[in-house]
């Protein structure tokens, strides 16, 4: 290894922000042999990742409310407007994010299915509703989830 390129790597491994402004700047100038090409191939790598990860959070939020909806019914007086407020806070996120990333749109139906496990955690631990009480895998499809006027009944 080259004492530039260890240089490159000692600064990302001690500072990322500052590796980060290193590395923007070198494609900037065009200074492709000051590049640090593996870290800089991990990070773009973890973008995407993020992106995946950012739409199952957002999913696993929507659907912990439409379960709580489903199956709280006797709380929908007291916690209804909160749960559809957080419904369509949810909705609209998700779709913005896959709007945003087109690729994410053929990721969507293993998204739903990864983010429906955390959700029915989530709705147990808010709710008081036992875990086992919810359907062993998400009773709504993709399409209903996301459409903007739908609820379980």
């Amino acid at each position: 290894m080259g004492a530039l390129k260890e240089l490159t790597t000692n600064l990302y491994e001690a500072d990322f922000a500052a590796w980060a402004e290193q590395q923007a700047e070198a494609l900037r100038q065009r200074r492709f042999d000051q590049l640090d090409i593996d870290h800089l191939c991990e990070e773009i790598e973890s973008m995407g990742r993020q992106q995946r990860s950012e739409l199952v959070n957002r999913l696993a939020v929507l659907l912990a409310h439409l379960l709580k909806w489903e199956h709280g019914v006797d709380a929908r007086a007291e916690h209804g407007r909160s749960w559809l407020l957080t419904i369509k806070e949810q909705r609209g996120q998700a779709l913005e994010l896959i709007e945003d990333n087109p690729s994410l749109k053929p990721y969507l139906g293993d998204a739903v299915s990864r983010a429906y496990r955390r959700a029915v955690l989530i709705a147990a631990r808010e709710s008081g509703i036992a875990e086992d009480r919810f359907a062993p895998a998400c009773p709504y499809t993709v399409e209903q989830a996301t459409a903007a006027d739908w609820l379980p009944q």
